[in-house]
């Protein structure tokens, strides 16, 4: 009966152990990577998605090595989950494009008293010629902030992505107490 009772308690161990070691993992997955600047949808949810399991599955390895060590399994395996989900969703976002359905998804964390002022357009405007497709959507050419100096992206023709009809370029939005924010661009 003791040996039945302290298997108990070693379960009930490994089971509060697993649930902070997962709760821990979860934390540290989602701080590495969701609230990077730049990033997108895909490599938040691949972060998330990769620190879970990354923190469950170096819980089980680290509670069946010889240490049984599930905490310490379960915080390098969130880690090391995180920042291959969050590489994954990244490259994603990159070959996608990154969406942004409202303004407020837009906006970044690049806050000044004054936006840098804007070089003017190239001298030689380019020819809207015809559009690929009878869906596709004409983007004026405009400036874009990389956070070191503006970047000058071409007029051209795009199609919108599913359920998207209108796109808004890359902007400041002057905010109540008379700073700006930088806003990429995002469809509507």
């Amino acid at each position: 009966m003791k040996q039945r009772n302290n298997c108990s308690v070693s379960l009930s161990n490994f089971t509060m152990q697993t649930h902070t070691s997962l709760s821990l993992a979860l934390i540290l997955s989602a701080g590495l990577l969701a609230g990077c600047e730049g990033t997108g949808p895909s490599t938040q949810n691949g972060a998330l998605a990769g620190g879970a399991l990354g923190a469950l599955a170096g819980g089980i390895i680290g509670n069946n090595s010889g240490g049984h060590n599930a905490l310490g399994g379960a915080l390098i395996g969130g880690v090391v989950g995180a920042i291959a989900g969050g590489a994954i969703g990244n490259n994603i976002d990159h070959e996608n494009g990154t969406v942004y359905g409202s303004e407020q998804a837009a906006t970044t964390t690049v806050v000044v008293e004054a936006p840098p002022p804007m070089p003017p357009p190239p001298a030689a405007p380019m020819a809207m010629g015809q559009p690929p497709t009878p869906d596709a959507v004409w983007i004026d050419g405009y400036w874009a902030w990389d956070g070191r100096q503006y970047i000058w992206a071409n007029p051209h023709w795009i199609i919108p992505p599913p359920g998207y009809h209108q796109y808004y370029a890359p902007h400041w939005h002057r905010r109540p107490d008379g700073s700006s924010v930088y806003v990429y661009g995002y469809w509507r």
